[in-house]
């Protein structure tokens, strides 16, 4: 279950890592409220599965998801520049969650 919760809480962080884009500064109410709400799920839910997961595999798998998340959304939702050590970038994040998820112990 925790391992549930933080990929939750990964995919929450693409949400508010977006919305805060959208949000201009934070001068558009709208995707600043839900900026502000997805921060704050991504975090609880973040620290309900590090009750059982070691914090390094929890923040680096949090972190990883967010990151990679955020760069494939910019790419495909706001047409930002992708090139070939972009994507092998995000692809060597990837292994390193895979990695710490496999060798996590819970």
């Amino acid at each position: 279950m925790a391992w549930i919760m933080l990929f939750a809480a990964g995919l929450l962080e693409i949400v508010w890592a977006f919305s805060m884009k959208a949000s201009a500064g934070f001068t558009r109410l709208t995707p600043s409220v839900v900026t502000i709400v997805a921060m704050l799920f991504s975090f609880a839910l973040l620290a309900v599965a590090m009750r059982s997961l070691p914090l390094g595999t929890a923040y680096t798998v949090w972190t990883g998801i967010g990151a990679v998340g955020a760069f494939a959304v910019g790419g495909l939702v706001l047409g930002e520049p992708s090139n070939p050590m972009r994507i092998a970038a995000a692809l060597m994040i990837v292994g390193g969650i895979v990695l710490m998820k496999v060798s996590s112990p819970a």
